[in-house]
């Protein structure tokens, strides 16, 4: 009589709790803001920076385009283009959007 007591009891606990929603989300907002501060911030970051940097051209300085050409600018026009020279007689009209570093030296 003692072992269906217990059984009885067993069967009639109440089922457990779901997690609610909140508990839930909590993870997904962590690592949101971690993606954001990893990732996208220090992108925003570089991608200032270089729009600074290509504002900031002028002639006789030397860069480096994203297609790997090291040549030093010879104009900059008003437009979004500028005259590199790459060689003695070898002038080639890019993109600003083009350049991907300027050279100290």
């Amino acid at each position: 009589m003692h072992l269906l007591s217990l059984v009885s009891l067993a069967q009639t606990s109440p089922p457990p709790q779901q997690p609610g929603i909140g508990s839930m989300l909590i993870p997904f907002i962590c690592i949101g803001i971690i993606f954001y501060f990893l990732i996208l911030r220090p992108q925003k970051q570089q991608q200032k920076k270089l729009a600074e940097m290509v504002g900031a051209l002028k002639t006789g300085d030397k860069v480096v385009t994203t297609g790997g050409l090291h040549g030093i600018i010879a104009n900059v026009k008003d437009g979004a283009t500028l005259l590199l020279k790459v060689d003695d007689g070898c002038r080639i009209e890019v993109d600003k959007a083009a350049i991907a570093t300027i050279k100290k030296e």
